[in-house]
């Protein structure tokens, strides 16, 4: 069993696309590191994974904020954007721990700017840009990680 998965994205819907089926095996929990440069699709992926969840609002970066929390009858999504985080200590002002404390999804972009403050993540996932479009390299770091992962390779192969 590999614990990584490799996929091309050729167009924005690819990448929305794989965010739905994505959110279809996380259901609604765990903790998704997301890297990749400026435009890579990160938030786009977020994207899709809320709209798989019946999320119809606008989709944006919490790039000021830090975390924009969803709400679902099921749990929340707290979705991070740490691109602008100065110190990682920034992150123990805004209750960090409290987001990762339950069973609900974190969704975090630029995961590396908080060095050893966040916990291990299930999945991480690098966006990368070639050309015109993208891949994505999705790596388990847990064993939910890897259930999740080998029900994405199904749903990907079917």
């Amino acid at each position: 069993m590999k614990d990584w998965l490799d996929v091309a994205l050729e167009t924005e819907g690819d990448t929305i696309r794989l965010g739905e089926m994505l959110s279809h095996c996380l259901q609604g929990r765990g903790r998704v590191y997301l890297q990749g440069g400026l435009g890579a699709g990160k938030t786009t992926l977020c994207r899709g994974i809320l709209r798989a969840m019946g999320y119809t609002g606008a989709v944006k970066s919490p790039t000021f904020t830090l975390v924009e929390p969803y709400s679902f009858e099921g749990g929340q999504v707290f979705h991070f954007d740490l691109y602008r985080l100065n110190d990682p200590d920034e992150l123990e002002y805004i209750g960090v721990e409290d987001y990762f404390a339950g069973q609900d999804l974190c969704l975090v972009e630029w995961p590396e700017k908080a060095r050893d403050i966040l916990p291990a993540s299930d999945l991480d996932l690098e966006l990368l840009i070639e050309g015109k479009s993208r891949r994505a390299g999705i790596t388990a770091r847990s064993v939910f990680g890897s259930e999740v992962l080998e029900n994405l390779k199904q749903r990907l192969s079917g």
